[in-house]
């Protein structure tokens, strides 16, 4: 008698966003870097090793163009591609209002507290870079 499988129904769910990620980091979206950007910022998580660049163009206030250049993990990385599509339209006070939930809710993952720095370089870059935090 063939026994039947039980699936957990959060764990598919999650499977699709995992999915989701796993295109991200192989597929990054908006993958580069803006010449004469408006603003630019490279960070780095010392405790992994990940590294971004975040480049960025306004028009009024507005997000134009974002190009990212992640170095890292699938976490990190695909958070770079997520969030650099969520960020085309927004003005940089709806981007400094943005969250740590906001970046869970994108990714659609529960992470362990040693991935959370990753999925959150992408943000804090550009946060930076709005606040006009200078590189070492």
């Amino acid at each position: 008698m063939k026994q039947e499988l039980k699936v957990d129904r959060d764990y598919v769910g999650e499977g699709i966003y995992r999915e989701n990620i796993l295109d991200h980091y192989k597929n990054v979206r908006n993958l580069g870097k803006i010449e004469n950007a408006d603003l630019e910022f490279h960070d780095l998580n010392p405790i992994c090793g990940d590294e971004m660049t975040v480049s960025l163009n306004f028009d009024q206030d507005k997000v134009r163009e974002v190009k990212v250049l992640p170095k890292g993990c699938a976490i990190s990385t695909a958070s770079a591609s997520i969030l650099s599509e969520e960020l085309k339209g927004k003005n940089k006070k709806e981007i400094m209002k943005m969250k740590t939930e906001d970046i869970f809710k994108l990714l659609g993952i529960k992470l362990n507290s040693m991935r959370i720095k990753c999925a959150l370089l992408p943000l804090s870059t550009v946060k930076k870079a709005i606040c006009g935090v200078k590189n070492e």
